[in-house]
């Protein structure tokens, strides 16, 4: 999915829309996606100004936000209407990275933050 094809899913947009590509999906089970993150991110300069980090915050919203993807297809009977993040479990820090998503964000290869996301009906 190129970012025409998410933004016709995901009403979130810049500066919260996190995410910039899908390079792997499968129909009502995953995604894997792409944030593009680079120094001059807004997020960087109070995140912090010694050390650069995307903040834990975010990747978990990029996180969701590609759960989202997954969730609001057709195929699975998803709308923007009826889906909301509604919280997350065993979400763990574990070093600094670039989000790269398949519940998991991973720095190189060394996994840097997993989690498990949940999304709640709002007809429900």
């Amino acid at each position: 999915m190129d970012i025409n094809q998410i933004h016709e899913i995901l009403p979130h947009r810049f500066p919260f829309l996190l995410v910039d590509r899908v390079i792997e999906y499968k129909g009502g089970e995953y995604a894997v996606e792409i944030k593009n993150v680079t120094i001059n991110d807004n997020f960087f300069p109070g995140h912090f100004p010694e050390r650069p980090i995307m903040h834990g915050v975010l990747m978990v919203q990029a996180m969701a936000q590609v759960g989202g993807l997954v969730m609001l297809q057709p195929e699975v009977g998803g709308s923007r209407d009826n889906f909301f993040f509604a919280g997350n479990d065993k979400v763990r820090f574990r070093k600094p990275v670039i989000a790269k998503m398949e519940g998991k964000a991973y720095a190189g290869g060394d996994l840097g933050c997993e989690g498990e996301f949940l999304l709640v009906s709002a007809t429900e």
